[in-house]
């Protein structure tokens, strides 16, 4: 059964993107020594460093024009996947293949387009539409997973079954848009920064590229690509700032979330669940007698943000639901008052 479990199409796909996502890393790492490109003076924490300082017509064109490109083609295949029938398989469907195909193809244009051009859409648009295209991402998923796991120590929230099922059945859609905005926003530089989030990237693309296949949806690898994002940020931030910096907002704000909502979708006995949160508990511990007590509001302002904006998402997409459905029932009317209409001019 193992056997058979690891020469299934859809899992040697996945292992196959990581090892291209590995390589491409590497390239990315080893090319990014060649770049000399001059930047703009650091302006403060909204800023984003690394752009040009005089970007030409053609420095933007190849920047936005492969984006959206790779946009509009990885929407097309999940519309084509979407509306003929398609159903869940422990292999890959033929769609599967392009949607792979689609994306290692625009991966390898955003590197030449880096070292011929350099600048990504960071010229044009500000810093926070990259971080909150990736927040909407993680929030979406705690919607989305509401009904398997709970959201708060596996309770679900109350939130209607119709709010769940659109997020559902736009998330592709949704999550595209904000791997690939985040993917072409920065050049392909070789900072561990970049790396790391280029590594990140590349892995949602290939999760967005495996829909209606099992590996989809196995809760491990995706619960990897949630957690990943800790990993990430708290790098990054002691990067910027040090060990005493903010990390530990990145790090104990996602793991408090990882002990809130998402091990509860593992089916952990208790004891494993009373061992990670014991884990938790002695690094708090351990990080805030040198750090200062005063400081454990860090704890909770990631899993407040991101809990407040679940609860916002599902009165934007309730809300659209119920304009829909109004929109429909309006339609109905005058369809109907027009037939009255017409029947009365007849007779």
């Amino acid at each position: 059964m193992q056997q058979v479990r690891l020469r299934r199409k859809d899992a040697l796909a996945l292992w196959a993107g990581v090892v291209f996502s590995a390589i491409v890393t590497a390239l990315i790492w080893w090319a990014g020594r060649a770049l000399n490109v001059p930047h703009p003076p650091d302006q403060g924490p909204g800023w984003y460093y690394w752009q040009l300082p005089n970007p030409s017509f053609w420095t933007r064109a190849s920047a936005w024009g492969l984006y959206l490109g790779h946009q509009l083609a990885s929407w097309a295949t999940i519309y084509y996947a979407q509306t003929r029938p398609h159903r869940t398989i422990d292999g890959l469907h033929r769609v599967n293949g392009v949607a792979l195909a689609v994306n290692a193809g625009f991966v390898l244009l955003h590197f030449a387009q880096t070292h011929l051009w350099y600048d990504g859409l960071a010229q044009d648009v500000s810093i926070f539409s990259s971080q909150g295209s990736v927040i909407v991402l993680l929030v979406w998923v705690l919607l989305m997973e509401n009904p398997r796991r709970g959201l708060f120590f596996g309770r679900r929230a109350p939130i209607g079954p119709g709010i769940t099922a659109a997020a559902r059945k736009y998330h592709g859609y949704v999550f595209s848009w904000a791997a690939i905005y985040t993917f072409w926003y920065h050049p392909m530089e070789n900072s561990a920064g970049h790396l790391i989030g280029f590594a990140y990237m590349f892995l949602l693309l290939i999760q967005g590229s495996l829909f209606f296949t099992r590996v989809h949806a196995n809760r491990w690898w995706t619960l990897l690509l949630e957690v990943m994002v800790l990993v990430h940020g708290t790098l990054v931030a002691l990067m910027q700032s040090g060990a005493g910096g903010f990390w530990p907002m990145f790090f104990f704000g996602f793991l408090g979330i990882v002990l809130i909502t998402q091990m509860h979708g593992l089916h952990l006995s208790a004891g494993a669940r009373w061992l990670i949160t014991a884990a938790y508990a002695a690094l708090v511990v351990a990080v805030y007698r040198v750090r200062g007590w005063d400081r454990l509001d860090e704890l909770v302002r990631i899993p407040l943000i991101e809990y407040a904006a679940v609860g916002t998402l599902a009165l934007i997409i309730g809300g659209g639901l119920w304009v829909a459905r109004r929109t429909r029932g309006l339609k109905g009317i005058l369809s109907r008052a027009g037939h009255g209409a017409a029947d009365d001019r007849q007779g």
